[in-house]
């Protein structure tokens, strides 16, 4: 029960692509991550995501559409709709999604996988 500065969490990692746990409510993850690049296409079969940016801006891909999310917007990508955040520049976000959600989603073979997740 005590405040969390997002500011001093994002300066204890300097990895892209890697979520961090900040916090954990009713069986979901508060999570922190910087994203640089693309990532790859994906999709939770069993998972909603809400994306928030805390700093900068980034493209959510759909198939259909890209989305462009700048600071202090988000968006909820809905259960099994595919998706690819992309960052020309570093952005800082927020992630709240089930506990247990893998980052890759359907995708278990690619590099940006990671399994098991640091608290910080």
């Amino acid at each position: 029960m005590n405040a969390i500065n997002l500011a001093e969490k994002f300066a204890q990692f300097s990895d892209h692509w890697s979520p961090k746990i900040i916090g954990e409510l009713n069986g979901q993850h508060v999570k922190l991550a910087k994203f640089q690049g693309p990532f790859v296409w994906h999709h939770h079969d069993h998972e909603d995501e809400l994306f928030l940016v805390v700093k900068g801006s980034f493209d959510m891909e759909y198939r259909d559409r890209t989305v462009t999310l700048n600071e202090g917007e988000f968006c909820i990508v809905p259960r099994g709709v595919e998706h690819r955040p992309n960052a020309v520049e570093e952005v800082h976000v927020l992630l709240f999604e089930p506990a247990g959600t893998l980052n890759t989603g359907n995708v278990t073979d690619d590099d940006k996988m990671v399994a098991t997740l640091d608290e910080i």
